[in-house]
């Protein structure tokens, strides 16, 4: 299934917003900062690609059920879209 970006506005910016938080998780180790610290930013870094990957699926699934309304077939189910996210998180 190719990707669609326009259709994945929203994981785009949640993604990037995370390459910019897991940049500055690895400047806070580099310039020996507090542990606590560093952590916290790297569970906001976890959390922020979980909801892009969340973004992404949802969006594969509109685009699924899309495709089934105008007589089409999807080139994944949502079953597989999901089984794929899962086997990778």
């Amino acid at each position: 299934m190719q990707m669609q970006p326009e259709l994945l506005g929203d994981a785009l910016t949640r993604l990037k917003r995370a390459k910019g938080q897991l940049a500055s998780v690895i400047e806070s180790i580099e310039e020996g900062d507090d542990c606590a610290a560093v952590l916290t930013q790297l569970a906001a870094v976890s959390r922020a690609l979980d909801r892009a990957g969340f973004k992404i699926v949802a969006s594969g699934m509109r685009y699924c059920q899309q495709a089934r309304e105008d007589g089409e077939e999807p080139p994944m189910t949502e079953q597989e879209l999901e089984r794929l996210f899962l086997a990778l998180a």
